[in-house]
């Protein structure tokens, strides 16, 4: 397994790759690696012959008041699971390699890095989607590999690479979860016991608009208020948003008719996280 640091070996380990005519998975991520991310790896190496994982901890995405300077970081210990997984190469760049002073160039996906998450974590999604923009160019993979738990995240990098003709497949992998039900997240390291019991309202309240669906409600107003009816009981819980859109465009939907992704995200005591399901009255 190789560890890159640098953007000219990160372009002479693709240059060489290709050459050989191998297939290339990229899974990117910032790091903190949990099953969730693994589980990538492992789709990615199930589908590529080579498979290589970012880990940059990307400022641009962070608001003024969001947890950059916070965030778990440990290269030693994520490179020691990747190394298992039998990648084949880690990509961890610095923020100067990566964003060269003075530079003011942005790749933003207009009317849809708004929505969602995009609400209340103001350019989010803008700079998640110039380093991802920036990464596919660095490595130039054949495919990449991003979890259902961002589910916005996945419906912006999707339209992103249609509307600039990337050559690069999107893979988008389901949610891992623990035993209980809470999604995996390197935010769930922030949360003390007592924090970490809250943090099950959101799979909570996710069920509770499921339930309605299942017995025949397809009104979404109606599952929305179900679903935000969880967040009474738990005064540690701060409700962001419980929004029911298309899971392609992010468009509010005013009948579930078609597929539909319910999505929520909440405070717990100072910790972010976020959540969805998928419901289909086709199925």
């Amino acid at each position: 397994m190789k560890l890159i640091k640098t953007i000219d070996e990160m372009r002479s380990f693709r240059k060489v790759t290709r050459q050989s005519g191998k297939r290339l998975g990229l899974v990117p991520t910032m790091g903190a690696l949990h099953e969730g991310h693994l589980s990538l790896v492992r789709a990615a190496r199930e589908k590529s012959d080579l498979v290589a994982v970012s880990i940059f901890v990307n400022p641009t995405q962070f608001g003024p008041h969001e947890d950059f300077s916070k965030y778990p970081r440990n290269l030693e210990k994520d490179s020691a699971l990747l190394e298992q997984e039998q990648v084949d190469a880690i990509f961890a760049p610095s923020v100067n390699d990566m964003y060269p002073a003075g530079a003011v160039t942005w790749v933003t996906v207009e009317g849809m890095s708004d929505r969602l998450c995009g609400k209340s974590r103001l350019g989010h999604f803008r700079g998640v989607t110039t380093v991802v923009s920036k990464l596919f160019h660095i490595i130039e993979p054949d495919v990449a590999f991003f979890g259902q738990k961002d589910a916005a995240q996945a419906a912006i990098i999707r339209r992103m690479v249609g509307d600039l003709n990337m050559p690069v497949s999107i893979e988008i992998c389901s949610i891992i979860r623990e035993s209980d039900g809470l999604a995996l997240s390197s935010r769930n390291a922030y949360l003390n016991p007592e924090e970490r019991k809250s943090a099950l309202i959101l799979q909570r309240s996710l069920r509770r608009a499921q339930s309605s669906f299942e017995g025949g409600e397809r009104n979404p107003a109606k599952l929305i208020a179900v679903g935000k009816q969880e967040f009474g009981y738990d005064p540690k819980a701060r409700l962001d948003y419980f929004e029911i859109v298309d899971p392609d465009s992010l468009e509010p939907v005013t009948t579930i008719s078609n597929r539909a992704l319910i999505a929520v995200a909440a405070f717990i005591g100072d910790t972010r996280l976020i959540d969805n399901i998928i419901v289909d009255p086709n199925r």
